[in-house]
């Protein structure tokens, strides 16, 4: 049987793993935990992720509920097949490094077509704001959670760590005018400001040479 693909599926499952709940009894408790800071979380979809993972024989309603006027609740609960699932989902990912590609990569990929001193000022908001979280994250650091429940926040702050010292030593380098490449970089930008269109790749083929060929079999 596939699994699900998705970490709301992967949540959900978690939290049967711990108790039977109610769809908004697993809503409640994510965002009680904070675990929209590390799980990309759409409330609004959770009751169909839910349904999904009934479909698929990895949860069962066990009983409804009535509170007064309130809407009819569902309580769920994790199958044998399920918890066999949360098992080897999460042990996949623990084991298995994976391809992550963030927003930031694709800008980095993109770069040339913004001008180099832009790029600069740019990466110095960025610095900025990567220091006001980890600020905030030293704030909050724990927030009166064992540290089981939080260990993700350390795996954030690490990896924002990493990416500060990035963003430093590549705005210095902007800054510095020793970025390999900067010749390149600004002389695209030139031909454009020139009104150079159509032509632009020509243009640097004829002056870079076969680092503007074009691609086999164009």
């Amino acid at each position: 049987m596939k699994r699900p693909s998705n970490a709301l599926a992967l949540a959900v499952l978690a939290l049967l793993y711990e108790r039977p709940m109610h769809p908004y009894e697993m809503s409640g408790t994510l965002k009680f935990r904070h675990k929209e800071e590390s799980i990309k979380i759409n409330y609004g979809s959770l009751y169909a992720v839910v349904e999904s993972l009934e479909r698929k024989g990895l949860i069962e309603a066990t009983e409804r509920l009535r509170d007064g006027r309130r809407p009819e609740r569902t309580v769920y609960r994790l199958t044998a097949a399920g918890d066999t699932a949360l098992r080897d989902w999460l042990s996949e990912l623990f084991s298995t490094p994976t391809r992550q590609y963030t927003d930031f990569e694709a800008a980095l990929s993109l770069m040339p077509a913004l001008r180099p001193e832009t790029v600069r000022l740019l990466l110095g908001q960025r610095l900025e704001a990567l220091e006001r979280e980890t600020a905030e994250y030293e704030r909050q650091r724990g927030a009166g959670f064992p540290r089981l429940f939080t260990i993700e926040g350390e795996y954030q702050a690490a990896l924002r760590r990493a990416e500060t010292e990035f963003v430093r030593a590549l705005r210095e380098e902007l800054e510095r005018g020793t970025f390999e490449g900067t010749d390149l970089w600004s002389r695209i930008h030139e031909l454009k400001d020139a009104g150079v269109g159509d032509e632009l790749m020509p243009t640097l083929r004829a002056e870079f040479g076969e680092l503007f060929a074009p691609p086999p079999g164009t």
